[in-house]
């Protein structure tokens, strides 16, 4: 088994890329002719979006959709960043909502929460030595 990919179910593939594009820096691998599916360029394992419509056609019993939901939901995308101060003020800059300030954790690492126009939770951290 290997893992492959994350998909975040979006209203608005494109808007999500460009999101991520201006937010954290990560360009856009691939993107539908339909607009219904993208990539980002996140190495080996890919970030993907993909319409909500098209979770609505796979999850016939429901979800909670990211976007749409009061909360974040109790899942994180970590980016990993040697300036988290930096990454954390160009996300709010870009649209992006803060959930917590950087902060220098217990164990070496400094983390972040920011929470994405389409729902996503993003995690800016630094590596951990």
């Amino acid at each position: 088994m290997k893992f492959g990919y994350t998909i975040v179910y979006v209203p608005d593939v494109p808007a999500s890329l460009e999101f991520f594009n201006n937010a954290f820096g990560i360009a856009t691998r691939f993107i539908h002719e339909s607009n219904t599916y993208g990539e980002l360029e996140t190495g080996t394992t890919a970030l993907a979006f993909a319409a909500a419509e098209m979770g609505e056609a796979f999850f016939p019993n429901g979800h909670v959709s990211a976007h749409a939901s009061p909360q974040p939901l109790g899942v994180a995308v970590a980016l990993v960043t040697e300036d988290v101060p930096a990454a954390h003020a160009r996300a709010l800059f870009a649209g992006a909502r803060e959930l917590a300030k950087p902060e220098a954790k217990p164990w070496g690492q400094t983390v972040s929460y920011v929470w994405c126009p389409d729902g996503t939770l993003v995690e800016l951290c630094t590596p951990i030595s």
